[in-house]
């Protein structure tokens, strides 16, 4: 058992390495975002192996909240992604730049 132990933490760190060696070298915003959602997963697989080969079930609230966070933080950069882009799509239009849409007369409905 202990061996298999040791080739879970040897192949968690080597995906780690590589995931960090991404989210530095990343080229845009996105490939940065998914290298951290992947190194939060390793960093979940790791404290789940270890709950699992220690039989300890007081790990699962943190599992719970770091994968919660991991979700919460991926939509969130999506999210910016996603407004970023509207603008600029919206300034290469010639547009004011605001995602609002066009400005709606008093007393009328949209």
């Amino acid at each position: 058992m202990t061996v298999l132990w040791i080739l879970i933490a040897a192949m968690l760190g080597v995906a780690a390495l590589l995931e960090l060696i991404r989210l530095v070298h990343g080229p845009s915003i996105l490939d940065r975002a998914v290298a951290l959602d992947v190194l939060l997963v390793s960093a979940l697989t790791g404290l789940g192996a270890y709950a699992a080969y220690h039989r300890d079930p007081t790990i699962l609230p943190t599992l719970l909240v770091l994968a919660l966070l991991g979700f919460v933080g991926s939509v969130s950069i999506a999210k910016f992604v996603a407004r970023r882009s509207e603008e600029h799509t919206d300034t290469q239009a010639g547009g004011t730049g605001s995602a609002e849409g066009p400005p709606v007369e008093e007393g009328k409905a949209p």
